[in-house]
């Protein structure tokens, strides 16, 4: 992968999973489609079901994190009036556990998108996590209407669709991603045509 600098931060890549509901709804070209008109390239896609191992991987959750996810958990269970059967560290694990549940429960589709400031623009495009308070305009505030609520009324992970890079996590986190799903021989260095009316500092040549 390319490193960042100056003259190649058009380079920047994230990493996107189409989750199982995205496949299943028939929305692959959709996603597609907004984040090429956005002007970002297509470097590597695979169609895979995800399997629990490299799931694993991929959070790289740890006490930590699954204990104070875990207190949330039963902290709610509390104010409901609930006496929580387990320690909350189990209860953060439940969450991951709900997460390769749904993540491997079908065909989905990961991808490399390259472009400047590639991760914060798939994010914006992508929307918050949370599907009922997405903004309009965005893929997951667009096309689907699950909430937490739902989710935990259910016991399952919400159903957001898409997975992709938190821009607040650093190219380091996407490299890591993309390094978990995808061989270096899968990206594709290529140069695309619309690179030049994106990126040139000075364009010429479009005139007869």
């Amino acid at each position: 992968m390319t490193n960042q600098n100056a003259t190649t931060s058009h380079k920047e890549q994230t990493f996107v999973i189409i989750k199982p509901d995205g496949v299943q709804r028939n929305l692959i070209g959709d996603v597609i489609s907004r984040f090429e008109r956005a002007g970002l390239k297509l470097v590597a896609m695979k169609m895979l079901v995800l399997d629990e191992e490299r799931l694993l991987k991929h959070y790289a959750k740890d006490d930590a994190w699954y204990t104070s996810k875990g207190n949330k958990v039963v902290e709610n269970l509390e104010k409901r009036g609930l006496k929580p059967e387990k320690p909350a560290i189990e209860y953060g694990k439940d969450i991951v556990r709900a997460l390769i549940s749904f993540m491997s429960s079908g065909p989905a589709v990961s991808m490399i998108w390259e472009g400047n400031q590639a991760m914060a623009v798939v994010k914006k495009l992508v929307g918050g996590t949370e599907p009922t308070t997405s903004d309009v305009g965005t893929i997951r505030g667009d096309y689907t209407l699950d909430s937490y609520a739902k989710a935990n009324e259910d016991g399952r992970a919400v159903r957001n669709l898409i997975h992709c890079t938190d821009p607040a996590d650093g190219v380091d986190e996407a490299k890591r991603e993309i390094g978990i799903w995808f061989e270096p021989s899968d990206i594709i260095n290529y140069r695309h045509v619309q690179e030049a009316i994106l990126y040139d500092p000075e364009i010429s040549g479009l005139l007869d």
